[in-house]
């Protein structure tokens, strides 16, 4: 086999640059095998110095089924490697391990991929290869019993790939087409508004003592006196629950019906939503 085959095979097998595999090939005296556990080690040390960086950008994935739904956020430095066709096919591949893992990350860094290495590995060796800080950021699987899950993407990168995602499981004994219906809407309302929680009750006490606090000096500021400052900040804080309460919202595609109306208009005794999980990238 010539150099210059050797440095090709090299290439495939490790992604590196040609000068990298060039001069790895001279250390390992042409053997290919050391060669490539060279790159590696150097590879490491590369993507160790990128680790401290950034990495705001990147996409969110989505693999699954109606029974069983996943996602993951994957974070790197800039939108433009969020579209490098490297990325992508590593993410994809990394979704559906991620669903066959139900989002244990331990056990997905360990994961064999197609390639017969490791996850961790080959993110390695895509860091050494693209030159910026990847990492893999939150993660969630949705399986119900007697649930549905639906899924909506937002700003699509590609595929199953977004910036912004939402997977939704709706339970009932019923199947039509009204309850795939609202499956779609319910979860791009959740896109668009956000919510804290399923119910007010639900919202985490740290978030809504943040909010008191942030009434309270607004009230302050205005120069209420005590007693008045303690009604209006009790109707205040109501109408943050309820409007950050996913079905006290009011209804995206008709803003005079809250969700919980849509819920009952659609006639379904046992229809509820058991959960959902929203994710945008690096927010």
């Amino acid at each position: 086999m010539s150099e210059i085959e050797k440095v090709k095979k090299l290439r495939q097998a490790t992604g590196a640059g040609f000068k990298d595999c060039n001069s790895a090939l001279k250390e390992s005296s042409g053997d290919i095998d050391k060669a490539i556990e060279i790159l590696r080690v150097k590879g490491i040390s590369k993507a160790s110095k990128k680790m401290s960086r950034e990495a705001n950008e990147g996409v969110v994935a989505v693999s699954g089924d109606d029974n069983q739904t996943s996602i993951i956020e994957v974070n790197c430095e800039t939108d433009f490697v969020a579209k490098n066709d490297d990325f992508i096919n590593f993410v994809k591949e990394l979704s559906k391990i991620n669903n066959k893992c139900k989002s244990d990350l331990i056990e997905l860094n360990k994961s064999i991929m197609s390639n017969d290495k490791s996850v961790e590995d080959n993110l390695v060796s895509l860091i050494a290869k693209i030159g910026e800080k990847i990492t893999f950021g939150r993660a969630k699987t949705i399986s119900n019993n007697g649930s549905k899950n639906f899924i909506y993407l937002h700003t699509v990168v590609k595929d199953n790939l977004s910036k912004l995602a939402v997977i939704t499981s709706l339970e009932t004994k019923e199947k039509n087409d009204s309850i795939d219906l609202f499956g779609k809407q319910i979860s791009m309302h959740i896109a668009a508004t956000n919510p804290l929680a399923l119910n007010s009750n639900e919202i985490d006490k740290n978030t809504l003592d943040k909010e008191q606090e942030l009434i309270a000096q607004e009230l302050k500021n205005m120069g209420k006196n005590d007693e008045i400052a303690k009604k209006i900040s009790i109707g205040k804080l109501n109408k943050f629950k309820e409007e950050n309460s996913l079905l006290t919202q009011a209804w995206v595609m008709d803003p005079k019906q809250k969700v919980k109306d849509i819920i009952k208009n659609l006639n379904i005794p046992d229809l509820k939503i058991k959960e959902y999980y929203r994710l945008k990238i690096g927010e």
